[in-house]
């Protein structure tokens, strides 16, 4: 059977208002970049004809602004799960408005398995970007999967953004299964980072196909440089795991490693790779970052498990160029594989990911600004806390040039508890928790971790209360974010007000 070749044009008309549509991809990596734009068209067009057009937005994270943007940017989106990070989609998200986007953050590996039970409603569409699509329906990714084998299965219709900028020959890098729903679901035969249970394809029916033909380069660029701070954390990081194997609490030939997105983890990778007390290692993460491309080139990194590869546009270049040494050192899965805490926990995972504000007791926010403003999501941070070996928070200090600071009485939202994070780490230090009481919490993370010049004021706070086995007071524990809304500053919060 020969498959259906349409336009971006005609594909975008095959979706209606009040379609649930599911994208492949995960960050920008493996997103399809034309059809959603021109959906964005149509709603544009519907809108100024007094026409109601929106969809809901089923993603594997986040994606590049030729979905989140231009979707957004029409007032096109009902609602929109999972993580995000596009300007346009967080505006939307955080307006107050009469109907703004309806957004519920979840945890990334849990998405694929909530759509299937049908707790989030039907897929009518899946919109999906790949390097190869045969007659017979097997569509193969390009540099991102997420929950494009879910999707694909579930969807009436497919459209496949067939790729010509990306090679053909990413047959085989990719490693794609869906798990079984309870009561059937079996065990997933992964027992070792490059273990590989699926195919190398998503089989669909070709009759339910449409392909667009593209020509679109990756939409990655790269992050931002690594600072003197950014710098000393990924220092601290890596003198903590030397410590750590000296100490015999890390196997000799150490393992596996999971980092967030963004210059901090970069920082991480870069500090680990100049230690020679840190033997040669394994990732299993969800994004693989330029500097893990440029790690294995040195022979840092033996082998890399993930959900996309999140890189720039050089790098990816440098990828393509290079397919042939990286095809054996690396895989691609869907994200209900590369988190599944399970084998997180089965492959003893060391966790680092990043925190917008942790508390003295330990419990980090990743989500909020002051409380109620979203800013990205709890992403994969979730998925692989509670199930880490090691779980690792990193955080600059402070941000705002000093007014925020990013220890806090209290987090003014909790996404990760005292009871999952493990340790927390800044430019100044490493605050290790394990094993210790709320109090004994408190010091090691206001003396190792937080800025100096917030230390007194934190002390002050944890001084007010004398019972009890956490020291919490609720009239003063936001005193810090009370102290910004209302001067800019949180230097400025003043204790002396709640002691009797």
């Amino acid at each position: 059977m020969s498959l259906t070749y349409v336009t971006a044009k005609e594909a975008a008309a095959l979706v209606n208002h009040n379609d649930n549509v599911g994208f492949s991809g995960f960050t920008h990596a493996g997103c399809p970049k034309v059809v959603p734009v021109e959906i964005a068209k149509r709603a544009e067009e519907e809108h100024a004809k007094g026409n109601p057009f929106k969809i809901g937005m089923f993603t594997g994270a986040s994606t590049g602004d030729s979905i989140d943007g231009s979707l957004a940017r029409a007032n096109a989106v009902k609602f929109r799960t999972p993580y995000q990070t596009n300007k346009d989609m967080r505006n939307a998200i955080n307006a107050v408005q009469h109907e703004p986007v309806q957004y519920f953050d979840m945890h990334l590996s849990q998405v694929a398995q909530e759509i299937r039970y049908g707790f989030l409603g039907g897929v009518d569409v899946a919109i999906v970007e790949a390097c190869e699509v045969t007659d017979s329906g097997e569509i193969v990714p390009t540099s991102g999967v997420g929950i494009m084998p879910t999707i694909c299965r579930l969807a009436k219709i497919v459209i496949v953004e067939l790729n010509d900028k990306v090679p053909a020959k990413m047959r085989g890098v990719h490693d794609l299964y869906e798990l079984q729903d309870p009561p059937k679901r079996r065990q997933i035969n992964i027992f070792e980072v490059q273990g590989r249970v699926g195919l190398e394809y998503v089989k669909v029916d070709p009759s339910k196909i449409y392909v667009v033909r593209t020509s679109k380069e990756n939409e990655g660029s790269g992050f931002a440089p690594v600072d003197e701070i950014t710098e000393k954390i990924g220092e601290n990081v890596s003198n903590f795991f030397v410590s750590e194997l000296k100490k015999g609490h890390i196997p000799p030939t150490f393992l596996p490693i999971q980092s967030g997105v963004g210059n901090i983890a970069n920082a991480v990778l870069a500090s680990m790779a100049q230690n020679k007390d840190i033997p040669r290692f394994e990732v299993y993460t969800e994004v693989i970052q330029d500097a893990v491309l440029d790690m294995m080139q040195k022979g840092h990194i033996s082998f890399a498990s993930g959900c996309s590869l999140t890189l720039s546009n050089e790098a990816m270049e440098r990828f393509y160029r290079d397919l042939d040494f990286f095809k054996n050192k690396l895989v691609l899965r869907p994200s209900e594989i590369s988190n599944n805490p399970g084998l997180v926990r089965r492959l003893g995972v060391i966790g680092i990911n990043t925190a917008i504000e942790a508390d003295i007791f330990g419990n980090v926010n990743s989500t909020h600004v002051m409380g109620n403003m979203m800013m990205n999501g709890i992403g994969g941070s979730g998925d692989f806390t509670r199930s880490a070996y090691i779980s690792i928070f990193v955080t600059p200090s402070t941000a705002k040039d000093g007014k925020i600071s990013a220890i806090v009485p209290k987090v003014a939202h909790e996404d990760h508890s005292e009871h999952s994070v493990k340790v927390i780490v800044s430019e100044y230090g490493v605050a290790d928790l394990r094993g210790k009481g709320t109090y004994a919490r408190a010091e090691e993370i206001i003396e190792n971790c937080a800025h100096p010049s917030y230390r007194p004021l934190l002390h002050d706070y944890l001084s007010l209360t004398k019972k009890g086995h956490t020291p919490q007071n609720l009239y003063a524990c936001f005193e810090f974010h009370k102290a910004f809304m209302e001067t800019g500053d949180m230097i400025n919060a003043d204790f002396s007000k709640y002691k009797k």
